[in-house]
């Protein structure tokens, strides 16, 4: 039997998966999808019709999962379903939030970097979308790293930058968390700026989130300049990948070898989405 088509999205990051049922994919097919998720760090599925109980045995296929993180309205989980999160800017009859992150813009990062060992994949379906924004972006840390300028790669090497767990890429103060916009004095996880990909190896940079970030042992103007420096070249045309969401679609994302990103969207407009998070298999590594 012949694998499923794998169509590439951008020539750096992404690739889309035709022909294939995530309700019923059999053990053939999936080696082969696993296959191309390493090879492209994000795949997209078209007209996927998946239940609660379909998407989290999709996703625990590569992980134990995590539950639904408690974001700034709460933890917001299908009900009986605390491994799906919603992602939603829609209100109850009583104007409560069913979800999370709102209509705004979700700024360039990776997915809960300020932790030990943050998540490894992401997973986002999508139920109702606006008729126009709200698009997700990837970005290929990958890509970006094999053509790294050599003045920043020399400067980079054996650094580690820390990462705060302060504000979430909505722009919100985390629930428990003390407020601190000083990237000097602020609390975080220090992982290093060249990783290992958890299955392959291969060289990925990992930059976590913007705000607050800070490369540990440098002054502090020295770190502001060498991140806007990494920044600027990691998130270029070049290395990325804008998806333009249909109902039906399932998007998902190595958070290791990737960065991802939201445009706005009218909050009149109806956006409702799941996503679910597969816990990461190791800490981020320099590579061998």
């Amino acid at each position: 039997m012949s694998g499923p088509e794998i169509k590439p999205l951008s020539h750096s990051v992404g690739a889309e998966v035709l022909g294939v049922d995530l309700s019923r994919l059999d053990d053939q097919t999936f080696v082969a999808v696993a296959q191309a998720f390493d090879e492209h760090h994000g795949l997209l599925f078209r007209g996927q019709t998946l239940s609660p109980d379909d998407l989290v045995a999709f996703s625990r296929r590569f992980g134990d999962l995590d539950h639904a993180p408690v974001m700034e309205k709460g933890k917001t989980a299908v009900s009986g379903y605390p491994e799906i999160y919603i992602v939603s800017n829609i209100k109850d009859d009583d104007g409560k939030a069913i979800g999370s992150l709102g209509a705004g813009e979700a700024v360039w990062h990776t997915d809960m970097s300020y932790l030990p060992n943050p998540p490894g994949i992401s997973m986002l379906y999508a139920l109702e979308v606006p008729p126009e924004g709200g698009d997700t972006s990837l970005c290929s840390m990958a890509a970006a790293h094999d053509e790294l300028p050599a003045d920043l790669r020399e400067k980079t090497a054996g650094l580690w930058i820390k990462h705060d767990g302060t504000f979430n890429s909505g722009g919100y103060l985390r629930q428990g968390v003390r407020e601190d916009s000083d990237p000097m004095t602020c609390e975080g996880q220090p992982h290093p700026v060249v990783c290992a990909h958890p299955r392959t190896g291969r060289p990925v940079l990992y930059l976590g989130r913007r705000r607050n970030a800070y490369i540990v042992g440098l002054e502090r103007q020295e770190s502001e300049d060498l991140l806007n420096a990494l920044w600027e070249f990691a998130t270029l045309p070049d290395y990325t990948y804008t998806h333009r969401w249909r109902v039906g679609d399932l998007l998902m994302w190595n958070n290791r070898a990737t960065m991802h990103r939201r445009e706005p969207f009218d909050a009149n407009a109806r956006r409702l989405m799941q996503r679910t998070q597969i816990k990461g298999h190791a800490q981020p590594v320099p590579p061998r």
